[in-house]
């Protein structure tokens, strides 16, 4: 009898761990989906760190905008698309420039 409890209390404990609560799924790292008008918004911020500091690379934008880095990947490649940023480099080295007279 007393097997059997401690076998169901591990069961639990173990399932448990698969279905965090959403709160805890967010501390984690899982994935949030930003709307346009977030990323828009977003990529604002990211275009004035590179205005005040051209040249820098993303963790140093990323510390002035307060994200991650890797948050900032979607809104900076909006910018690159729209012309009003370039990049030049490889990977962590990579720079990034705002492109004149495209940053209105």
């Amino acid at each position: 009898m007393e097997q059997q409890r401690l076998v169901r209390a591990a069961m639990e404990r173990a399932f448990s761990v698969l279905a965090p609560a959403p709160s805890v799924a967010m501390q984690r790292g899982t994935r949030i989906r930003r709307s346009s008008g977030a990323v828009a918004n977003l990529a604002k911020w990211l275009l004035d760190a590179v205005l005040v500091c051209p040249g820098e690379t993303m963790t140093v934008i990323a510390a002035r905008v307060g994200e991650k880095p890797r948050a900032l990947h979607r809104p900076m490649m909006r910018l690159k698309h729209e012309g009003r940023v370039r990049s030049a480099g490889a990977r962590g080295a990579t720079r990034y420039f705002p492109m004149g007279g495209k940053t209105a």
